[in-house]
C-alpha cells in the first residue's frame, strides 16, 4: 500500500481538541501509549500518533476506495444519530428483511393480514428503519466500517469481527486499542474533533474513488 500525503496538521487538530481524553480516572490502560500527559485530571494524547495512524488510515480507505470497495460510517452520538446506521452491518439477511417489510408496506399487503400479526410485523419495520434505514440502498455489506465512537458501537464492532469486516476505529482514552484493525486515538466527545478526523477519511476516500472513475 503506497503512503500518500493527507496535510494531517498537529496545530489544526490541537484547535479541534483532538488530544483531550477523558479523565483520568476514567480510562483504558492499554492506551497508554497512545497518551503523552496528564493535565488538570484529563489524560491528553499524542497527537503525533494520532497522526500516523490516521495517515494510515487514509492510505487504507484511498487504496480501497480506487478499487471499488463500500464503506459504512457508524456513529450515534453528537447529533450524528440518523446519518448512519449500527445495525446494518450484523447480516445481509436483516437487510433483506428491511427490504421485503418495506415492500409489504408500500403494497398494502402488512394491513390485510391479521391485525396482531400486521402489529407485530410492524413493530418490526420500525426497529429496522431505525438501524438500517442510513442504508436501505445498500446491496450487501460493506468492505470497510468506519467506527466513530467505540464505546458507544460496542455491538457493532463486535459484529465487525464476527463477520471479518475490516474497521477503523476513532478511540478516546477509555477505548481499547486493540479491537479495531486501525485505531485512531483522538476526542470522540467534541464535534470539531469527530468532523476533523471524518472529514480526512472521507477525502481519502472521494480521492481514491476519483481514481477508480478514471481507472476502472
Amino acid at each position: 500500500m503506497t503512503r500518500r500525503y493527507w496535510n494531517i496538521n498537529l496545530e489544526e487538530m490541537m484547535q479541534a481538541g483532538v488530544h483531550f481524553g477523558h479523565g483520568t480516572r476514567k480510562w483504558n490502560p492499554r492506551m497508554a501509549p497512545y497518551i503523552s500527559a496528564k493535565r488538570k485530571g484529563i489524560h491528553i494524547t499524542n497527537l503525533t500518533r494520532t497522526a500516523r495512524f490516521l495517515s494510515e488510515a487514509c492510505d487504507l480507505v484511498f487504496d480501497a476506495a480506487s478499487r471499488g470497495k463500500q464503506f459504512l460510517i457508524v456513529g450515534t452520538k453528537n447529533k450524528a444519530a440518523d446519518s448512519v446506521a449500527r445495525a446494518a452491518i450484523k447480516a445481509r439477511t436483516r437487510l433483506h428483511k428491511f427490504r421485503d417489510l418495506r415492500t409489504e408496506q408500500k403494497t398494502g399487503r402488512l394491513n390485510r393480514l391479521p391485525k396482531r400479526d400486521a402489529a407485530m410485523l410492524k413493530r418490526q419495520l420500525s426497529h429496522l428503519q431505525t438501524y438500517l434505514g442510513g442504508i436501505k440502498y445498500m446491496t450487501g455489506l460493506p468492505d470497510i466500517v468506519i467506527i466513530v465512537d467505540q464505546q458507544e458501537e460496542y455491538t457493532a464492532l463486535r459484529e465487525c469481527i464476527t463477520l471479518g469486516i475490516p474497521t477503523i476505529c476513532l478511540i478516546d482514552t477509555n477505548c481499547d486499542p486493540d479491537l479495531a484493525d486501525i485505531s485512531i486515538p483522538a476526542n470522540d466527545d467534541a464535534i470539531a474533533s469527530i468532523r476533523l478526523i471524518l472529514n480526512k477519511l472521507v477525502f481519502a476516500i472521494c480521492e481514491g474513488r476519483s481514481s477508480y472513475i478514471r481507472n476502472p
